[in-house]
């Protein structure tokens, strides 16, 4: 699948985690992966994810490929769903695509999809020094709505990002409602700063984890601290 926006260099190509992989001789099949019960048939899907990623990366010399998750599960131990993504890569050995490896890694704190896209940032800050000129996002195909206030609520200009969506999840009607009422709730609280967006990621932070992106990406400190439900109207890198 090709993305309808060549990536560039200084691209950030950003795969949302949705699970932690379990046994790697197994990732066709449930087992092979640590699923919540509404994720049942889903792991094969998430390889595709991973793959997509990659190619994209081999496509984009300069770019930086990130596997976006924290630690989500307590049944898979300290291990993120980045972290997860980043093995599968290694084990199907990047695809066919090794030379991606050195320009590989983790974002392991964020906790929903809002998160993927501000830490996603923030992480690529720390690898490179610099944020991204293109941001590239993969994932399901029917998130890229979502994705896109996602990208409005930190301001990053719509021309310079875009979304590759690459399958859907088996039970797609039942996920597009769900998603309806996710992405109705991000419109109104566009940094989940809410009761219930909250707890759902104190439920997925079991491990209690706390990132440093304040002071490693200062120029976001104030937009990291922003609770909403108006813009954060400070100062940005890409103004």
């Amino acid at each position: 699948m090709s993305s309808p926006h060549p990536p560039l260099r200084g691209t950030l190509i950003l795969v949302a985690g949705h699970a932690v992989p379990h046994h790697f001789d197994r990732l066709d099949f449930d087992d092979g992966w640590f699923l919540k019960h509404f994720q049942a048939g889903e792991g094969r899907l998430y390889v595709e994810h991973v793959r997509e990623g990659v190619r994209l990366a081999a496509e984009a010399r300069g770019s930086v490929l990130l596997f976006a998750g924290g630690q989500t599960d307590a049944a898979a131990g300290p291990r993120s769903e980045g972290q997860g993504y980043w093995l599968i890569a290694e084990h199907f050995n990047w695809f066919g695509h090794p030379e991606v490896r050195r320009r590989a890694s983790t974002e392991e704190f964020s906790l929903d999809s809002f998160l993927n896209v501000l830490y996603g940032l923030c992480r690529y800050r720390e690898l490179t020094g610099a944020y991204p000129e293109r941001t590239v996002a993969v994932g399901w195909k029917f998130k890229g709505r979502r994705f896109d206030l996602h990208r409005a609520a930190v301001r990053y200009p719509a021309e310079r990002f875009s979304y590759v969506g690459v399958n859907d999840p088996p039970r797609l009607q039942e996920s597009i409602h769900f998603e309806t009422v996710r992405r109705e709730g991000f419109a109104a609280d566009p940094y989940g700063s809410e009761p219930e967006p909250t707890a759902k990621r104190d439920a997925r932070n079991v491990f209690h984890r706390q990132h440093g992106y304040s002071i490693s990406c200062p120029e976001l400190a104030g937009l990291l601290e922003h609770k909403g439900p108006a813009l954060y109207a400070g100062p940005l890198p890409w103004d």
